[in-house]
């Protein structure tokens, strides 16, 4: 809230917030946090949500977001003119193949990989909106606020980074943005007023490359109203999540169940995901001949109740922003296996059973080691570390650094 004087009389003005998103009306982790973070600050600012979803898609129900005052606009790009695409893929070749350390090279590679045609429909939707903070939600769209930067002189401008440091800019990231243009991105990411990552671990990273440039860390917050805790008497363990390529290590997983089966007759899997790979995934199944022991079911509204029934959780992902599942698992009151992730570590320090990230033997082994643990203690400290990331502390940083 802010005020100005007019003729000796005050006038409080809400601060106007708007994200800026590829989507915000599909199903995806980030949806979902961009989702909850936006309706709490709903409550004490006028928020819009800016996206490139279809406007026939809009569906409030998703993620509750009928419970919120949020103004939505629908952003689709025009096409570019075929000269302007020649040049713009004829420079960002070039920038790619020699990689140029110079700032200014940077920035033209910021305009050929973000074409004016493109800037012009943005940049129009964003000054409509006269905001006083705009928030770019993953690292693209965080550099392209950045490219808009300087026509937006009197907005805070905010990136929010979703994936981790090592899966954007590693050696092995497994996105486009890869090490080759890890240099341009932090360029970009200066010019804004903030970047938001979400751990320690990535912060550091960042500022041990540019040590001019240094985020903010802000955790996401538990999104999930929690069910009925876990008795800890279901011998299943439970995994969750998109299935794509290699990402979350379901293949690791299943390949760990078959060596464990082999030592262990009777605990079982549950995969709760939806994607391409699904078929992949049975088929694995189906030549250890685990169809009675590990078994795939959809996506659900009612996710709980999978982690009320299971008893150990385990994340077998090859790299993770901030995995929102392992949070979701402490909140029912669920030890948690994961990969040694940087992340992971730095949420649950000790608490973890952590094994060697993309090692099979050691997932197997440690999926053993759970079956023996004090479950009744684990699940007493899974709960305590849950409350660490209520929505009233995240939203509370949000608003300070929004402030």
């Amino acid at each position: 809230m802010y005020f100005c004087q007019r003729n000796n009389t005050f006038y409080s003005f809400m601060k106007r917030i708007c994200f800026v998103v590829d989507s915000i009306f599909s199903i995806g982790g980030v949806q979902r946090v961009t989702a909850v973070i936006a309706k709490d600050l709903a409550k004490d600012y006028d928020v819009s949500i800016v996206t490139f979803d279809k406007s026939e898609l809009q569906d409030t129900t998703l993620y509750n977001l009928k419970e919120a005052s949020i103004t939505y606009r629908f952003v689709s790009y025009p096409r570019i003119s075929k000269i302007n695409n020649y040049i713009c893929k004829a420079y960002s070749w070039w920038y790619l193949k020699i990689q140029p350390q110079a700032k200014w090279c940077s920035d033209l590679y910021a305009h050929s990989s973000f074409p004016s045609e493109l800037q012009n429909t943005l940049l129009a939707e964003l000054k409509q909106g006269q905001y006083d903070v705009i928030i770019g939600v993953h690292a693209p769209l965080a550099a392209r606020l950045a490219t808009l930067k300087k026509h937006l002189p009197e907005t805070k401008c905010i990136g929010w980074l979703h994936n981790s440091y090592e899966a954007l800019f590693g050696e092995k990231s497994h996105y486009y943005i890869g090490v080759k243009r890890r240099r341009h991105y932090i360029y970009q990411f200066r010019k804004l007023d903030n970047v938001v990552v979400l751990c320690k671990d990535d912060a550091k990273r960042f500022t041990t490359f540019d040590d001019k440039f240094v985020p903010s860390v802000i955790y996401n917050p538990l999104t999930l109203k929690q069910g009925k805790s876990s008795n800890g008497t279901s011998k299943r363990f439970l995994t969750i999540g998109r299935f794509t390529p290699l990402h979350k290590g379901i293949d690791l997983l299943i390949e760990a169940c078959h060596l464990f089966s082999q030592r262990n007759q009777e605990w079982c899997l549950d995969i709760v995901g939806e994607g391409k790979e699904e078929n992949t995934f049975r088929n694995l199944i189906a030549r250890y001949h685990l169809e009675d022991r590990i078994t795939i079911h959809p996506f659900t509204n009612n996710i709980q109740e999978y982690y009320s029934n299971a008893q150990i959780y385990v994340l077998s992902s090859r790299w993770e922003g901030m995995p929102l599942v392992l949070v979701e698992a402490m909140a029912h009151g669920l030890p948690i296996v994961t990969s040694d992730l940087p992340v992971s570590k730095e949420i649950m320090g000790d608490f973890g059973m952590y094994f060697e990230n993309g090692n099979i033997e050691d997932l197997a082994q440690k999926l053993e080691e759970a079956t023996h643990i004090d479950w009744q203690a684990k699940s007493k400290e899974a709960l305590s570390i849950a409350q660490r990331f209520d929505i009233k502390n995240i939203i509370k940083q949000w608003k300070e650094l929004i402030e």
